[in-house]
């Protein structure tokens, strides 16, 4: 994929990752990256009952924990060297029942600043090789110096 966006380290793929591994809460979902390009993360956990409601349904805490994650790491690809990068603030819109063998979040840059980033972010699940948007975020993450 060409992304619209100019990282501003060099390094951001790499920087992306190591701080993905970093995150003790994506190891406990079972995530991993599947892509990260200037401004796109794209991420991947299997089904698992640990992490279900009392329906059997992947927890709504599960479902923004895993796209807060893909959103801040899209973002965090466009900040410099040396930035960290926080969620100040998410809305989280719980479309269908989170159920499937595996789940694809999405995090895209809507705009980026200097400090403040404002991305959207969006939750399939898969049954069968059919894939079902189950989930939309609009997140603004700061960069921390």
């Amino acid at each position: 994929m060409t992304s619209q966006f100019v990282p501003r380290d060099s390094g951001y793929h790499k920087k992306v990752t190591n701080s993905f591994q970093e995150q003790a809460v994506m190891k406990t979902v079972n995530a991993s990256i599947v892509s990260v390009v200037p401004g796109e993360t794209i991420l991947e956990f299997p089904f698992q009952p640990s992490l279900t409601q009392q329906n059997g349904f992947i927890h709504a805490g599960i479902v923004s924990t895993v796209l807060d994650s893909a959103c801040g790491y899209a973002a965090f690809s466009l900040m410099s060297e040396g930035a960290a990068v926080l969620s100040i603030e998410f809305k989280v819109n719980l479309l269908s029942p989170a159920k499937g063998d595996k789940f694809k979040a999405i995090g895209r840059v809507k705009k980026a600043g200097r400090n403040i980033t404002v991305t959207e972010g969006e939750l399939f699940s898969y049954t069968d090789g059919k894939e079902k948007l189950v989930a939309t975020m609009t997140a603004t993450m700061m960069a921390v110096y």
